[in-house]
């Protein structure tokens, strides 16, 4: 689906050029998560603005399809770590506002956000504003707006870091079973090792202009869950990503 090929991305200061990352090359196929992870300031948010076409590379090039990326694909949809959210309008809005902008009618925005909202198990708010929410609830509005795109890679920027244990598990769980169901390619940046071996069967690790790729297998996504984090292999899989983060 996606091909990342000799990617490089650097910030620019008063006296100097501060490279991010350089000649970053991997794929992205439905069906095989990736997790990236890495201290902050290694690259994975300007990674995702890249993938998003938010952003324009330096060198190196972005292929979807094998065209080109040029932020112009409708197909790729991105949530961002703090919702994103419109204070003064409602969840269904919310919720609907990308399809509203594409021009979409009432009826069918309601016939494609309903279910969606359904799915999340949010559908009993729809008339709620943003801060009658909860962060979990916050976090599935923002969700529900991405998916009544209907993309085909979703992109998410740490959307489970503010939460607490219980409701940030069942959102990792909800994730997955949405992209195998919709049989989405999904590239999540985190900084918890234990959500990158979760949600990832590959996880690419950043760290100061390097980056390491590994494979994440033995448990396919549509196989894991709460028996899967109380695994030997899971608990393998965090030490092996712990190693790499520090070296």
């Amino acid at each position: 689906m996606i091909e990342v090929k000799d990617l490089s991305a650097s910030y620019h200061g008063k006296k100097s050029k501060k490279i991010v990352f350089e000649n970053l090359s991997f794929e992205i196929s439905p069906g095989v998560p990736v997790s990236v992870i890495g201290p902050s300031g290694c690259g994975k948010t300007t990674l995702l603005y890249l993938l998003s076409g938010l952003k324009q590379p330096e060198k190196g090039e972005i292929l979807l399809r094998g065209e080109p990326l040029n932020g112009h694909q409708k197909e790729i949809a991105l949530v961002l770590q703090h919702y994103g959210l419109l204070p003064w309008k409602t969840v269904f809005q919310n919720a609907s506002l990308g399809l509203r902008i594409r021009g979409f009618s009432k009826k069918e925005i309601k016939e494609i956000v309903l279910p969606i909202l359904q799915e999340l198990t949010i559908d009993h708010l729809l008339d709620r504003f943003p801060s009658q929410l909860s962060g979990g609830e916050k976090q599935r509005v923002a969700i529900g707006r991405a998916l009544a795109l209907k993309p085909s890679l979703l992109l998410l920027d740490e959307p489970f870091s503010s939460l607490d244990a219980f409701t940030r598990e069942h959102l990792q769980n909800l994730i997955l079973s949405i992209c195998r169901q919709r049989e989405l390619g999904l590239v999540h940046v985190t900084h918890s090792i234990e959500e990158a071996v979760f949600l990832g069967e590959k996880a690419l690790v950043m760290s100061e202009g390097r980056y390491d790729l590994l494979s994440i297998d033995g448990v396919r996504m549509a196989e894991r869950g709460p028996e899967y984090r109380k695994s030997d292999l899971f608990h393998q899989y965090c030490n092996l990503l712990r190693s790499y983060l520090k070296r």
